[in-house]
């Protein structure tokens, strides 16, 4: 169980930076670039669902499919050159390393169970418990599954080996709506637990 401890603070002393600056943009900048493909994707799914039923027209963005459209693509741009920023800088800086690993299964299982019995620790922001490394990394790699699936649906005939490694265009559509679902997923967890300890989002905003 990764338990933490809280650092104490030294009188006159700024608190320890818990997010440097171009993650905190990267972070808010991709909020946005999702609100507004999930909502504008919803609008598109609505013109051809792939199962039995339609998203309200509350909770879509665009207005029609043209519309949608038209902001999905504007969020794709965002949300792709910010994830490769995000995922650059995570590497070159050792940030990846650093925070995401070491990751078991057996310490995911013992810090969920701690999660789960309302014990697992969040003193230190600096690091992050096996549960959140292994959403963290999740995400990520459902973030490469969606724009790889979101280029075989836009540009099926640009990308054939692409779109055959997908399963062809069909698939490509369930795998894209399901890793749309699965970063919703994760959007709505991230808010709970935000939620549970709020001065998360404090250091998010400030940076400490």
């Amino acid at each position: 169980m990764t338990i933490h401890t809280e650092i104490p603070q030294v009188a006159g002393q700024k608190p320890a930076t818990v997010h440097p600056l171009w993650l905190r943009l990267a972070h808010w900048l991709n909020a946005l670039a999702v609100l507004i493909m999930v909502a504008s994707g919803w609008q598109i799914y609505n013109a051809s669902p792939l199962f039995d039923f339609d998203f309200p027209s509350t909770v879509t963005l665009g207005g029609w499919l043209g519309g949608a459209i038209q902001w999905h693509f504007a969020g794709m741009w965002l949300f792709g050159f910010n994830g490769l920023f995000y995922l650059l800088m995570n590497i070159l800086t050792g940030r990846m390393k650093r925070k995401f690993w070491p990751l078991t299964p057996r310490g995911i299982f013992n810090d969920l169970r701690a999660a789960l019995r309302g014990k697992l620790q969040h003193n230190d922001l600096r690091h992050y418990n096996m549960v959140q490394r292994a959403a963290y990394v999740f995400v990520m790699f459902d973030g490469i599954v969606l724009v790889l699936s979101g280029l075989v649906v836009w540009k099926s005939v640009q990308f054939p080996l692409l779109r055959e490694l997908m399963g062809g265009y069909d698939t490509a559509r369930y795998v894209h709506f399901l890793a749309m679902a699965s970063l919703v997923g994760f959007v709505v967890l991230h808010l709970i637990m935000v939620a549970l300890v709020p001065k998360t989002l404090i250091a998010m905003i400030r940076g400490r």
